[in-house]
């Protein structure tokens, strides 16, 4: 009898402390399920289910809806499938179980199951009028018959792991840089990764920005971590870049403890080859919301974001807001339908042609998130302009597979206009980990890429360019760091493109793309004349010791017409000089000759006379290098004037080369405002530009 009273003593006294230890563990997972830290929370909750008797059944189901949840945010796909099944086989089941199971089941490539959990959940759902979770339930349910087909048919995408940028962690969201897309940006959780805690949310340390660039083989480095101020102890992912590459947007997430945890966006400014501290951009006087994955339009006027504020259409959804610098913005909205859903829209990217990549779960796909683009159906005239109306603004399309995959398939980047880049996706990771992945389409595209640089100078960075096309379209292109841009261009437009740069004269160029069979680039150059400077007007030629023009100086006198016509409001001095052989008088008296020649010409095809001033200078200005001329000749450098006893100083060969040189025709601007004021000083009607390309 003692012994039986001995042993149900120590029963009781297990089972108590069982129920206390389970009672501490659902605290514990309250706790840090209340701030988001559902990795922390699912923990605690699993080891307070195995700490409840099987026999309290009630109980348990209720914990093994807690787990469900925790491992569905963080991604553990076949944990939450199982968690979901229990609840369901606890009799704790509710319209939703169905629908979360369903939703997981998709991203475990179980369709069948999944159209039968959709169904239900339908069926349950039906009895509510206007339920976001029905409207939901019935895309799944759409989804879970339409991906075998999808799979089945498959694209011409082609999609590889790119086990260069992976590790054992996460890493997504990659994004390409430079002006030869020779680096490319991303977050990771690797074991590299700044801070020494492990995130209550995922279960690894804190994403940092890393970075991994091309070598002179054209091979991809391994990531290092970006040395500077702009990685913290805390969350840092998901970055964009302004189109001149010098600000980078990206998510920032605070740790906090006591209180959930809520995305901003954040910009770091290039400063020659490191990245500032980055500062918060203020997007909205809303503190109880979040805001994150940044992009920029590619005009550089739009930041668009993912938050849940309020007046959004359910779950996460994409907006935007202009972009006015120093991390100033105004005007946010909701870009609506069809873009935005019930469900989750996430992770917006450009491509540089203005198609719209995003990823979703509300509209019908593979499993997870999955990818897709919205192409505008407007005009290019007007897809940046200030309405806020995007009803219509949009097509939505699936790309299909293998690009989208039954996994989060998000955060494209592309090399230029190329539909070719990286992307980032879980498919294949059980723990639920995303990595990085390259993807090709061998789509025909036809694009023009153009250089605006000072004539004989450097790249003008500074520049815009004005891209016209009698299809309607009408943009301003953004110039990179090079002093490059590019855009895609459609088959049978006539496009007019328009270089501008403060201090500098317009230079136009006129392009007619015709159908073709393979990918085609166009390349234009964009040399412009600064106002402040002589400006060497190139093959320009004369009979030998006469002023009378050359036959084959046409081409060069033609395009000085059109830059005065495109030009109409200056006046310029033309000028002719020699080099050092003769004497002073003569040489003097053949370049004023010569360029009276030149003016001649000019007044003959339309120039107005009073916009022009020949002078002939003779051997009284040698030439002085610029950039340009000193990469052509390696004997000279940037700065050298070629004065007289500088060419006697050099070999014959060379001292031809420069007496070459200091036999030119410039002109430089007297006037910016000819035209535009009367007798009396008054601003008159400005003139018409010269005509476009019509219809």
């Amino acid at each position: 009898m003692r012994v039986f009273y001995k042993i149900f003593s120590i029963v009781i006294g297990t089972i108590l402390l069982t129920g206390c230890g389970a009672e501490k563990a659902i605290k514990k997972a309250e706790k840090f399920y209340a701030v988001g830290e559902y990795y922390d929370a699912a923990a605690q909750y699993k080891k307070a289910y195995a700490q409840t008797p099987p026999k309290e059944k009630e109980k348990r189901g209720e914990l093994s809806a807690k787990m469900a949840t925790c491992y569905r945010r963080t991604n553990t796909t076949s944990k939450a499938i199982a968690a979901y099944n229990n609840v369901i086989r606890y009799k704790k089941a509710d319209s939703l179980t169905h629908f979360y199971l369903a939703q997981q089941l998709m991203k475990n490539g179980s369709y069948k199951d999944a159209a039968k959990n959709f169904q239900i959940a339908v069926d349950s759902l039906s009895m509510c009028e206007k339920n976001d979770y029905l409207t939901l339930a019935k895309t799944g349910l759409k989804s879970a018959r339409q991906a075998p087909d999808w799979k089945k048919e498959g694209s011409a995408y082609t999609v590889k792991r790119m086990e260069i940028f992976n590790s054992r962690r996460a890493e997504y969201s990659p994004m390409l840089a430079g002006d030869d897309y020779d680096q490319l940006y991303f977050t990771s959780t690797r074991n590299e990764a700044q801070g020494d805690e492990y995130s209550g949310i995922t279960g690894t340390k804190a994403g940092d920005i890393f970075l991994s660039q091309k070598d002179d083989k054209d091979k991809w480095g391994r990531p290092q971590s970006i040395d500077s101020e702009l990685n913290t102890d805390f969350d840092e992912g998901a970055c964009a870049f302004s189109p001149d590459g010098k600000t980078m947007y990206l998510t920032q997430c605070v740790t906090d403890g006591n209180y959930p945890r809520f995305a901003t966006i954040v910009a770091s400014q290039r400063s020659d080859a490191s990245w500032s501290k980055a500062t918060e951009v203020k997007i909205s006087k809303d503190t109880l919301s979040s805001y994150a994955h940044p992009a920029v339009s590619p005009d550089g006027e739009w930041l668009y974001f993912v938050s849940d504020m309020p007046g959004g259409m359910g779950g996460l959804d994409i907006w935007r807001c202009r972009l006015y610098g120093n991390n100033e913005t105004g005007g946010v909205e909701n870009l609506g339908a069809p873009v935005n859903t019930p469900g989750d829209e996430m992770f917006p990217t450009f491509r540089p042609n203005g198609d719209l990549y995003f990823s979703s779960n509300g509209h019908p796909g593979m499993g997870g998130l999955d990818i897709f683009i919205a192409k505008p159906t407007r005009s290019e005239k007007s897809e940046y302009s200030e309405t806020s109306d995007y009803s219509d603004s949009y097509k939505i399309e699936h790309p299909g597979f293998p690009l989208n995959s039954q996994g989060d398939d998000f955060g494209m980047t592309f090399e230029g206009m190329k539909n070719q880049g990286f992307f980032s996706s879980n498919r294949g990771d059980a723990r639920g980990f995303d990595h990085i992945f390259s993807f090709f389409n061998p789509d025909i595209i036809q694009t023009v890429k153009g250089w605006v640089y000072e004539q004989e100078g450097y790249e003008l960075p500074a520049a815009q360019v004005y891209m016209v096309g009698n299809d309607g379209t009408n943009l301003r292109l953004s110039v990179r760091g090079d002093g490059s841009f590019e855009h895609v261009i459609k088959p049978n437009v006539d496009y007019v493109f328009m270089a501008t740069c403060k201090g500098y004269l317009n230079h136009q160029q006129q392009l007619r793309v015709e159908p073709v069979k393979a990918s085609e680039e166009y390349v234009l150059q964009f040399p412009l004349y600064n106002i402040s400077v002589p400006v060497m007007v190139e093959n320009i030629f004369y009979d030998f010791d006469k002023a009378t023009l050359r036959p084959e100086s046409s081409v060069a006198l033609d395009s000085l017409v059109d830059l005065l016509n495109q030009n109409p409001h200056i006046t310029i001095e033309l000028s002719a000089h020699t080099d050092y052989k003769g004497s002073d008088q003569y040489n003097e008296r053949l370049s004023q000759l010569r360029a009276e020649s030149v003016v001649r010409y000019l007044i003959q095809h339309g120039i107005a006379e009073d916009r022009l001033t020949p002078k002939g200078y003779g051997e009284s200005m040698p030439k002085t290098i610029k950039k340009r001329v000193a990469e052509k000749y390696k004997f000279l450098k940037e700065g050298d004037k070629l004065t007289e006893e500088f060419i006697n100083a050099l070999p014959e060969e060379q001292q031809e080369i420069c007496n070459q040189l200091n036999r030119r025709t410039e002109f430089r601007v007297l006037q910016t405002t000819y035209g535009m004021f009367d007798k009396a000083g008054k601003l008159l009607q400005t003139p018409p530009p010269a005509e476009q390309p019509k219809d």
